[in-house]
C-alpha cells in the first residue's frame, strides 16, 4: 500500500485533526507543519501532491505508539526504518493500539476477512525466521477496514 493511503485511513479512522498529526509527528522528533500535513492527504492526481517516504511514514507511526502509550522508562526516540514494508507497519499498528491477536482477527472479520492464529503470528515473526510470511495489502487493508468500522462504523 501507499504511504500516503494509510495515513489518510488513519486520520480518518480515528478522526485527527491537522494539529493532532504534527503533534504526532513531533512526538517522533518529525518536524511537519500544517501544510505537510495537507499536501501528504492529498490524492497523487491533485496539484501540491506530497508523497510520504518509509522514513517519515515510520516517524508518523512511532509518534502514534508514543502518543497513545508513552515512552518506557529509559527509552528514547527509535531512529526511523529506512525500509518501512507491511509487516512492519501492522506490528507498529498493533503496538501503537495495544491489539491482541484476538483483537486483530476480530477486526479482521469486520471485514469479511478470516485468518488463523498461527497466519497472523506469521506476520509478526522475524524476517528470518522459517514460518515468517510477509503480509500483503490485502491483510493491511482489510485490517484498516475493520478498524474503521469499529472506530467510525464505515
Amino acid at each position: 500500500m501507499i504511504n500516503n493511503d494509510i495515513l489518510r485511513r488513519i486520520r480518518f479512522i480515528f478522526d485527527y485533526s491537522n494539529a493532532k498529526m504534527v503533534h504526532i509527528f513531533a512526538a517522533a522528533n518529525a518536524e511537519v507543519s500544517t501544510d505537510n500535513i495537507i499536501a501528504m492527504l492529498k490524492k497523487e492526481e491533485e496539484p501540491g501532491y506530497q508523497a510520504i517516504n518509509d522514513s517519515l511514514m515510520c516517524q508518523f507511526l512511532d509518534g502514534l505508539i508514543i502518543t497513545n502509550r508513552g515512552l518506557q522508562e529509559g527509552a528514547t526516540v527509535p531512529s526511523p526504518v529506512k525500509n518501512l514494508n507491511n509487516n512492519l507497519m501492522f506490528k507498529k499498528l498493533r503496538v501503537a493500539l495495544t491489539l491482541k491477536e484476538e483483537d486483530i482477527i476480530s477486526l479482521l472479520g469486520l471485514a469479511e476477512f478470516s485468518i488463523t492464529k498461527s497466519e497472523l503470528g506469521a506476520l509478526f515473526r522475524s524476517p528470518d525466521h522459517k514460518n515468517f510470511k510477509a503480509c500483503g495489502d490485502q491483510i493491511l487493508r482489510n485490517f484498516l477496514k475493520g478498524l474503521s468500522i469499529k472506530h467510525r462504523g464505515m
